[in-house]
Parts: structure tokens; C-alpha cells; sequence
């Protein structure tokens, strides 16, 4: 991974006793476990385990926690990285922010680095710091860090494909407009019915071609690709407890007029393959081959704002921090700028509704791509 921070809010609406202190005790706890968590970036694309430690700030809210929680978006609850998507900076790995709510209620704020860890791994990393705070010493799953044999790296002419994307001042973060849509269960339901999928594949799906049609151009030919990562940890048998990367990137190729005219079972279908082609795809890194449109051969890259990039955080753990009063209530991400249009596929909310987290349209599209979610969400499939 590149250096680049993520930014999440887990708020908890069951009160526990000092919540910013009890949080700040097991974190210190945690990183004897997860020593390299406390380190800097080194300069050069990797991590100096200086064990300088992680920033942290207690803060409180004077208003109760569901008053805020349609606001929270624009509440100042995370720590801001300093040196938000540069490569020569030395900054600390992960940033924690912990705010009390008048009711009880509170917020843990974590920015961090993804050198440092993919979902799966900060997940893993934010359990261990709830046991720790619930008193469960050591905890229940030992982290592993070192570099597994198992693991593929991705050819270099990839690497250096990624790095000068990313380092092309041309191309810096940008600021797209908000919009976090919660999808009834009702929807899903019906995308799942019609078409066998996953929650995933249906929510993609609904996503991927709102978009498109909100921002289709006159040309239904122009590139509208859908990228997802996918955690390959079960398919390349890494060690149980690593916590660091481990995801590939898959691409489909498509047009904005043939995702604009789809089905959302065509669709969800559509990515069902793509997603069964991981397999393929991890062949073809191992034996030094690329990724189709991920960054190596393949022609000239689509403009920017063509593309689509999905994120699952379901079912990588990130939701099963629990600091003493239970699990979160809700999981946002946090982030204000993208370097493409991008989701995140949050868990649930408590309620049952499922919350996606975006910054993938242009003022001038959001209207139109959240009309066109609504519709889905109130009416029949087509």
C-alpha cells in the first residue's frame, strides 16, 4: 500500500465508565502487543518501529450523542493527519480521538495510516484494545506482523505504476460532495431474491449504476470502471493474527452507458464474476504477470472522475470493538477528500438500515445520484 490515511467514527450509544481514559489505558496496553503501531513512517514507503507512540484526544460534546448523530460528519472528531498524502513526511501511524457525549455516549475517532494495516487489520487491532479495556490480558488473538512467505508482492512495474499516479501533482485529493445513503433492508432483500447475491454485490450494484446515470455524459461509450478490494487472507493461508495488508485490488471494465442501462441483478452478476476471478487474478501476480487495468500495461488510464472505487468494511471485524458497553451503534467513514470517486460500505446501523459512506459525485451529479438511490429504495427493481 501506499501511504495515504483513512479516517473512521465508531459511536457507541451504551455509556462506560471514563470512556476517553479507559480507551487511553488499553490503547497504551495494546501497543506492547502491537509495537509497530507506535512508530513513524520511515521516508521511504515503510514503517521505523521508534516507538514514539500514537497521538490521542479526550474531548466532550455538550450535546447528546442521537441529537448529533445526523451531524456528525461535521463535527471535529477525528485528529487530522499532518501530511495528508505526501510520501516525504514522518508521520505517526495511527491517531485516536475519544468524545464524551452529554448522555454518555461517545465517539472513538481513528485516523490511520494504510501502510500500517488494511480493514481487516485495524479491525483486529480495535478488538484487541476493547479486551484489553474489558480486562482480557493477553488478547484473544495474537498479532502477527512479520512478512509471510505466503504473501505475494506485486510486480514492480505496478508499484511504480501506483507511486506515479499518486505522486502526480496534477492529481491531488478532491473535495467531491458527501453523501451518506442508508439502504433499507427491504432493498437488499429484493436485489438478493432477484439475483442470488451478496449484500455487497446488490450494494455495488445499486451504487455503480446511480452513479452512472447521474453522471452520464453524451457519450455512452466513455469509461465507467468499478473497482473493489478484495481480503485475500484465506486464499494466499497467511498466518492467523497479521494484521498488516492484504488485499487486491479488482477492476471491471465497463462503459457508462451499458452500467446505466443494466439491470441491478445484471449488474450484481456482473461483479459475482469479477469477484470469482480473484483466484485468476492472484495467479497472475505470482507469476509476474499484471492486474488488467490496475495500474500496469493496458492503455492509457480513464480520466479521473470516470471510475468507481467500492470499499466492503463488512465482516472484517471493524465493527466488534467493544470497549465495555457493547458494540457500536453505528460505523462511518470519516474522510473529507478522495483521489478518485470512492465508497465505503459500512455495517449496519443499529435499526438494521445499511449505511454507505461516499464521496463520488460532483455538486452538479448529487441530486441526480441520490434521486436515482431513492428511487431503487422506494420502488421495484429494473
Amino acid at each position: 500500500m501506499l501511504p495515504f490515511p483513512t479516517r473512521l467514527l465508531l459511536a457507541f450509544d451504551c455509556p462506560i465508565h471514563e470512556p476517553a481514559e479507559t480507551i487511553r489505558r488499553a490503547l497504551s496496553l495494546a501497543l506492547t502487543h502491537y509495537y509497530p503501531v507506535a512508530g513513524r513512517l520511515d521516508g521511504g514507503g515503510g514503517i521505523a518501529c521508534t516507538g514514539e507512540g500514537v497521538p490521542f484526544v479526550g474531548a466532550r460534546a455538550s450535546c447528546a450523542l442521537g441529537d448529533a448523530m445526523a451531524t456528525l460528519q461535521q463535527m471535529d472528531l477525528t485528529i487530522s493527519c499532518p501530511g495528508v498524502f505526501c510520501r516525504d513526511v514522518v508521520d505517526p501511524l495511527l491517531l485516536v480521538q475519544v468524545t464524551e457525549f452529554s448522555c454518555g455516549g461517545y465517539v472513538v475517532g481513528v485516523t490511520w495510516n494504510h501502510i500500517l494495516a488494511d480493514g481487516a487489520g485495524m479491525g483486529q487491532f480495535l478488538t484487541a484494545v476493547g479486551e484489553l479495556a474489558r480486562g482480557v490480558s493477553p488478547p484473544s488473538v495474537a498479532p502477527v506482523r512479520h512478512w509471510d512467505e505466503a504473501l505475494l508482492r506485486l510486480p514492480s512495474s505496478m508499484v511504480a505504476a501506483q507511486r506515479s499516479t499518486a505522486a502526480d501533482s496534477s492529481a491531488p485529493p478532491r473535495r467531491l460532495v458527501r453523501r451518506d445513503i442508508a439502504l433499507p433492508s427491504s432493498l437488499i432483500a429484493r436485489i438478493k431474491g432477484e439475483s442470488g447475491c451478496t449484500v455487497f454485490e446488490a450494494v455495488t450494484a445499486v451504487i455503480w449504476r446511480s452513479r452512472a446515470r447521474a453522471t452520464m455524459s453524451g457519450d455512452p461509450g466513455s469509461p465507467a470502471p468499478l473497482t473493489f478490494l478484495c481480503n485475500v487472507r484465506a486464499r494466499v493461508g497467511v498466518c492467523a493474527g497479521y494484521y498488516g495488508n492484504c488485499v487486491v485490488g479488482q477492476v471491471v471494465p465497463a462503459t457508462s452507458g451499458a452500467v446505466a442501462s443494466s439491470s441491478i441483478a445484471g449488474l450484481a452478476r456482473l461483479i459475482r464474476r469479477a469477484k470469482e476471478d480473484v483466484p485468476d487474478l492472484l495467479s497472475r501476480l505470482s507469476a509476474g504477470g499484471e492486474a488488467a487495468g490496475a495500474g500496469g500495461g493496458g492503455g492509457p488510464q480513464p480520466e479521473w472522475y470516470s471510475g468507481l472505487g467500492v470499499i466492503s468494511w463488512m465482516n472484517l471485524g471493524i465493527d466488534a470493538a467493544d470497549f465495555g458497553g457493547g458494540r457500536p451503534s453505528r460505523v462511518m467513514w470519516h474522510e473529507e477528500l478522495a483521489l478518485f470517486p470512492s465508497c465505503i460500505v459500512c455495517p449496519p446501523c443499529k435499526g438494521g438500515a445499511l449505511n454507505v459512506s461516499s464521496l463520488c459525485v460532483k455538486p452538479e451529479h448529487s441530486d441526480a445520484f441520490l434521486g436515482e438511490v431513492t428511487k431503487l429504495s422506494h420502488g421495484g427493481l429494473v
